[in-house]
């Protein structure tokens, strides 16, 4: 389970690498993001109603109502930031987005935390040229939260795509970790079948991968 990454990509690297015109780019002024939690805004790339690739503002997590047990009245309600890549084609809450809304989360490290009291933060990010090569997770969006009141019934929302741990990730999380995207693949996760992206849900090589930053409390990148 992925509930903290980084994006620190400059606005018009990402307009270059994930090929939005500046026409499509919605973002305003981008300052860079070393921290992003759940229910926080972040960057997407989506397409249009006309096909066409934009950046945009969402917000981190599909929303559903909870209700307090002891009261049973409304209480603050649940961000879903991850979907497991075994429940797109099953699950209620991700069905129809797997099928019509796809999008691109664009990142630079994501964070795992390993262990309690204190949990020791562990930084992943893809090994390159650069200090953080930038990349895609595998994303989902949708428009509108069912069931929640106010302002954030309003919201549009993105969860991040997990499947099964790579070797890196497996000592820190022995079971999940976030869907990143070769960028060869973008087009066919924003565009393609559903059979077609669902080949794309497995983990990253661990190879191609590396641990960046680690420690207690480190809850951004590069702090």
């Amino acid at each position: 389970m992925c509930n903290l990454y980084a994006n620190t990509i400059p606005q018009e690297a990402m307009r270059r690498i994930f090929e939005v015109a500046s026409d499509f780019d919605r973002l305003g002024n981008f300052a860079p993001l070393p921290a992003i939690w759940p229910k926080y805004e972040a960057p997407v790339v989506r397409l249009d109603a006309g096909g066409r690739r934009e950046l945009v503002n969402m917000r981190w997590g599909f929303l559903t109502p909870q209700v307090s047990k002891k009261t049973g009245k409304p209480i603050q309600p649940a961000a879903w930031n991850n979907a497991r890549d075994d429940k797109l084609r099953r699950s209620g809450l991700w069905k129809d987005s797997f099928l019509h809304r796809r999008c691109l989360i664009p990142g630079s490290a994501f964070r795992e935390a390993k262990g309690r009291n204190p949990a020791t933060d562990y930084w992943f990010a893809l090994k390159g040229d650069e200090d953080r090569p930038p990349f895609a997770f595998a994303g989902l969006w949708r428009a509108g939260q069912p069931g929640i009141e106010g302002d954030a019934g309003d919201w549009t929302t993105y969860t991040m795509v997990t499947t099964t741990a790579n070797e890196l990730v497996k000592p820190v999380h022995p079971t999940r970790m976030p869907v990143i995207l070769d960028a060869q693949d973008y087009e066919t996760w924003l565009t393609g079948s559903d059979e077609a992206a669902g080949n794309l849900l497995r983990p990253f090589s661990s190879e191609r991968m590396q641990i960046v930053r680690e420690g207690v409390g480190l809850t951004a990148d590069r702090e």
